[in-house]
């Protein structure tokens, strides 16, 4: 078992062990009196984990709802959020009673908001399911969801009261949605921990899993206690986003998150290291270490409409946008870039993979 604590507003543990997910009752007991607990989950997770999760709460005293909805991106919206709210509403759901998050980052972005909103606040639990939220989503307290505009336009800063990762959860995951989350693995090195980044190429994660989820969360953990409110330092975590962001976009998010981050990473290395922003040239490690995970490394889209679709990335200030820039693997800087530079940069990014 992995234990590592968060200090932020809310100080929680987030705990890895196999077998976790059977104890979510007796973890979330001795964190609240409440006598209801919501599961809120996907559809897919519902078959694979839900009532697991379910006589798990039961034993330790509390009566269990549960909410599902489609799984994937195009569910993190308005209407699944504002359903999830009535749903909490009707069932005479009450401040002191809880939020259980069962699924992917999906299901935790779209339970944390709805956490962080009902009735000004009620507490929650994120129980990741895969690969992606164990390592990055479910860690922080970012919790949102999309607009028709962009991703993530809409939401709020609300820390869950614990995180159980449950690494046999993610043997049910297919090789895409594991590959999916390796691009959030690979991100923590390039930005944080050469050392880990070079573990990563020269040993296979899925048969280190514990590690590679513990060296995540403490990297995540260690950003996050310094800028809980992403006011700058946090910054850096959103390495390949902004134009990973504008993939998805562009494909109507059927390229997932984890191969556009991957894609965006490509292109913010590429395109930082030809138009001079940075000497050392990542892009090709970077090339290495995601085809060995099975991850994208092109886009077919224009720089013109991944220009489009950046332009409405939440980390636009006015006639500026902040990319992550890196200075070496293992070592990133946050620039301000003006709009005007911003489409010869991702024309540079797609320079050699179109």
């Amino acid at each position: 078992m992995k234990t590592v604590s968060v200090h932020t507003g809310t100080k929680y543990d987030i705990t890895v062990k196999n077998g976790v997910l059977d104890e979510t009752g007796a973890y979330l007991r001795a964190l609240t009196e409440a006598r209801t607990a919501v599961i809120i989950t996907d559809d897919i997770v519902d078959r694979l984990y839900a009532e697991r999760a379910e006589k798990s709460l039961q034993a330790a005293d509390f009566q269990t709802l549960k909410f599902v909805f489609p799984n994937g991106e195009r569910s993190k919206n308005i209407h699944t959020y504002t359903a999830i709210l009535e749903f909490l509403a009707q069932n005479r759901v009450t401040r002191t009673d809880c939020i259980v998050a069962l699924g992917g980052g999906v299901v935790g972005d779209m339970a944390g908001f709805a956490a962080a909103t009902y009735q000004r606040g009620i507490d929650f639990i994120q129980v990741p399911t895969t690969l992606l939220a164990c390592v990055d989503s479910s860690v922080g307290g970012k919790t949102a969801i999309d607009l028709t505009a962009g991703k993530n336009l809409a939401g709020a800063f609300y820390q869950p009261r614990a995180v159980l990762c449950d690494p046999e959860t993610l043997s049910t995951l297919s090789d895409r949605l594991f590959s999916d989350g390796m691009a959030e693995v690979i991100k923590y090195g390039v930005i944080f921990d050469r050392a880990f980044f070079d573990f990563l190429c020269e040993n296979e994660a899925k048969e280190n899993l514990e590690t590679v989820i513990e060296t995540c969360v403490q990297l995540k953990r260690n950003v996050v206690e310094q800028d809980e409110k992403d006011r700058g330092l946090r910054g850096l975590l959103n390495f390949g986003h902004t134009l990973g962001h504008a993939v998805e976009g562009c494909s109507d998010f059927s390229v997932s998150h984890g191969s556009a981050v991957a894609i965006g990473m490509v292109l913010a290395a590429r395109g930082a290291y030809l138009t001079g922003r940075t000497q050392a040239d990542c892009t090709e490690p970077l090339l290495k270490i995601l085809r060995k995970y099975d991850l994208p490394t092109a886009t077919e889209y224009s720089a013109e409409q991944l220009l489009a679709r950046a332009l409405s990335d939440k980390k636009r200030d006015g006639g500026s946008i902040t990319l992550v820039i890196p200075k070496n693997l293992g070592e990133c800087v946050l620039q301000k870039v003006s709009t005007d530079a911003l489409l010869p940069f991702i024309e540079k990014g797609l320079g050699q993979c179109m």
